[in-house]
């Protein structure tokens, strides 16, 4: 990771670093300022308007993506901290194909949307936590019993505890629970 100095003050701090993520596959170097959050580097520098900027606190989970298979709030995370990390906005779910990957797709099927403001953060959302299910991390309200590392089965009340950092201010939430079932049968 390169840097260079101030271009207006030779004496000021260093405040960009080169930083390479790869973002939907595709790498982008880019010379970002360190205060810059992800989602506006997505967003300003990218084109990538999938992802929304909602409280810009990280509490209404409209932002979030994808970070090497974790989701993550876009909002809260530096970009220049993830030199040479995958990340995945709701653009590149459907690769290069023109199918919608079959979240998208449940979520039109099933009209899991009003607005849609929220939408793409609940699809990478409800993909980040299908992975942690299926790798055995537990939920506020999974079974005790299950064993540690197990895969964790999906009911409704694992869903719904699962996406609960994802705020639907026009109340989809029983269409976006039915989606993901759609997805995890």
């Amino acid at each position: 990771m390169g840097s260079h100095e101030d271009r207006d003050d030779e004496t000021a701090p260093c405040r960009f670093s080169d930083t390479t993520l790869r973002v939907n596959g595709k790498p982008h170097t880019l010379s970002v300022d360190h205060r810059r959050v992800l989602l506006d580097v997505l967003r300003e520098d990218l084109d990538l308007w999938g992802a929304k900027k909602g409280c810009d606190h990280g509490q209404c989970g409209a932002c979030t993506v994808l970070v090497d298979g974790r989701r993550l709030n876009s909002c809260l995370l530096l970009a220049v901290a993830l030199d040479g990390c995958e990340v995945t906005t709701v653009e590149g779910l459907a690769g290069d194909g023109e199918e919608l990957h079959p979240l998208q797709r449940a979520f039109l099927d099933r009209d899991a949307f009003q607005c849609g403001y929220c939408t793409p953060g609940q699809i990478c959302s409800a993909l980040g936590a299908v992975a942690e299910a299926a790798a055995g991390h537990p939920s506020h309200v999974t079974d005790p019993a299950v064993p540690s590392g197990e895969p964790v089965r999906l009911d409704r009340a694992e869903i719904r505890e699962r996406l609960s950092g994802n705020l639907c201010r026009c109340g989809a939430y029983p269409r976006i629970v039915e989606a993901v079932e759609d997805v995890i049968r």
